[in-house]
């Protein structure tokens, strides 16, 4: 029997010719598809002619670094990446979440830890919500704002492009997409990320708080993501699923 991850392609981008073989290797005998660039440009041609699945992409990168790399492709593609990089300062970590990456991970790593890292994406990346097939919403409009998933553009009322990490993008979907209806922490965990919720993590509050930053003083004073006490969240507007 053919293993499920045969279906998935990758593309390791990195400057360091032997790290982009040896993960190549590696990934493959896993039972994934490889790709492989070496720098920006390299990246470009390979999006160009293959579906790619996830990219696991290095920060310190000639000409064009990953950041940059990150930001770009969060323009144009919700293909979820997977960031490398020498540093281990949590600045830098954080700069690549705020990029739009959607984990992280510090060189040098246990190749193990990278597999798993991949696996883990794929299935929160892939894991939506029974009622929300991937093609049911392509657009949302609220209160001024466009949120285009198939872009993933969150476009505020005055035509700027407002930037999503991968966790903010799939929570705000899940938001809308169930818009006037309150939602316990562990419903939200379960529909955005596919993993269980745990009472003293509270990522999901940091990431609610950092989507109110975003959108401002839509919704009013108390803003379109209210809290509700004891319950949850609700994303208090009217929204047109397009």
């Amino acid at each position: 029997m053919t293993d499920i991850q045969t279906l998935h392609r990758l593309l390791v981008v990195d400057d360091d010719s032997d790290i982009r073989g040896l993960l190549a290797e590696q990934l493959g005998r896993a039972g994934y598809a490889v790709s492989t660039a070496a720098d920006g440009n390299e990246m470009r041609q390979v999006l160009a002619r293959e579906h790619i699945d996830l990219i696991v992409l290095d920060l310190n990168l000639p000409r064009e670094d990953g950041l940059a790399l990150c930001r770009e492709l969060r323009v144009r593609s919700t293909t979820p990446v997977i960031m490398l990089t020498a540093r281990s300062e949590p600045i830098d970590r954080v700069l690549g979440l705020e990029m739009g990456a959607d984990d992280y991970l510090a060189k040098p790593f246990e190749p193990r830890e990278l597999l798993a890292r991949i696996r883990n994406v794929l299935r929160r990346t892939e894991a939506l919500p029974a009622n929300m097939e991937p093609l049911a919403m392509r657009r949302a409009v609220f209160s001024g704002w466009v949120f285009d998933l198939e872009h993933r553009h969150l476009i505020d009322p005055a035509k700027r492009v407002v930037m999503l990490s991968g966790a903010e993008f799939r929570l705000l979907r899940v938001l809308v997409a169930h818009a006037n209806k309150v939602l316990s922490r562990e419903q939200l965990v379960s529909l955005s990320s596919g993993r269980n919720y745990e009472s003293q993590d509270r990522a999901i509050d940091l990431q609610i708080s950092r989507l109110r930053q975003k959108l401002g003083d839509a919704g009013g004073a108390d803003g379109l993501i209210k809290t509700v006490r004891n319950e949850g969240y609700v994303f208090a507007s009217a929204v047109t699923l397009e």
